[in-house]
């Protein structure tokens, strides 16, 4: 297992290896299977991790080579949307006994480079316009956010913002959340160099689709637990935004942390920390968690959680549902 944490390791993590991947699109005939999976299998009646309770989960597999490696996360209803880092889609319908229906496979319409490479279509983050369900995605390695269609057929505008342009290669895009406002939140996954990691990863502050007015926004600066880094964020219907980071070791593997970030404290030049809420990590089901997504149950608000397994056999699919137990704002 040693042997296999280095080769993952190296993998999943080392810019080399993922920029020169060739580029992998899903088959014609879609199959989607999910196994349920306990929160931790010494045992399984314990569903509470931090501020969480664990509603349930899956394990998602097909028997289509090209699936997984899950970067994004967007639900509908019963409807769920996966965008993983080679450009592709998964779409299908699940409900309550946690089977899959309706399966659908697709390929972005259009992207940076020609597509037959991963970082021509290296696509990490996700955002939505509820009202219009146009959805923006940002592509790693071009430091670049697309807009499509909300089927996702069409291609509709695209800019790489100079505002973008020096992030480094392979620490793009990693999180964007499209706020109620209108505005954009775009964070990058790393720093080019150790002093700027001390004082905080790039972000930046949209005021409005960054493909139509690249240029109007702020930077701040975002500073994570240590060791970890950002992989998606969500906003609150109280406004306050949930941050998943990701770290990786050759002794733990993957895991998570979960931190609440108030929303006043994202001002020009600030330098901003969140506040942890849930750890995944030790006899918890913890893998590569790269996507974040809300929903709501009546008074609940509910958090699904999905990994990216690098499309590596040691890897999983994971897709994952908690109750989210915060105090109201304000409260601790």
């Amino acid at each position: 297992m040693r042997i296999a944490s280095v080769v993952l390791l190296t993998l999943a993590l080392v810019p080399s290896w993922t920029g020169t991947i060739p580029r992998q699109i899903l088959g014609k005939h879609p199959n989607v299977t999910a196994r349920q999976v306990p929160l931790r299998a010494g045992d399984p009646q314990d569903r509470r991790v931090g501020a969480l309770t664990y509603l349930g989960g899956v394990q998602l597999t097909s028997r289509d080579r090209a699936f997984g490696g899950f970067s994004a996360l967007r639900i509908e209803g019963d409807r769920f949307t996966l965008l993983s880092d080679f450009g592709s889609v998964v779409r299908f319908r699940m409900g309550a006994d946690w089977q899959v229906t309706e399966p659908e496979f697709l390929s972005l319409p259009g992207g940076p480079g020609t597509g037959w490479e991963k970082r021509d279509r290296d696509s990490e983050s996700l955002a939505v316009d509820p009202a219009t369900g146009r959805l923006w995605v940002g592509f790693e390695r071009a430091n670049a956010i697309w807009r499509y269609s909300a089927d996702f057929r069409a291609a509709e505008r695209h800019v790489r913002p100079r505002a973008m342009a020096k992030w480094p290669n392979a620490s793009g895009p990693e999180a964007m959340v499209r706020l109620r406002s209108g505005a954009f939140l775009v964070f990058s996954e790393g720093a080019r160099n150790r002093k700027r990691r001390e004082i905080g990863f790039d972000a930046i502050r949209f005021a409005g689709d960054p493909t139509v007015h690249p240029d109007r926004g702020f930077h701040f600066r975002y500073l994570p637990p240590k060791g970890y880094a950002p992989t998606d964020v969500v906003e609150l219907a109280d406004g306050r935004l949930l941050m998943l980071h990701r770290a990786a070791s050759l002794r733990k593997g993957f895991t998570a942390i979960l931190s609440v970030i108030e929303p006043e404290a994202i001002r020009p030049g600030a330098i901003v920390q969140g506040r942890e809420i849930a750890r995944l990590a030790d006899d918890v089901i913890h893998d590569n968690y790269e996507a974040l997504a809300v929903t709501h149950e009546k008074d609940a608000t509910i958090l699904w959680l999905a990994s990216d397994d690098n499309q590596m056999w040691i890897e999983q699919s994971l897709l994952l549902k908690f109750r989210l137990d915060l105090p109201p704002a304000g409260g601790r």
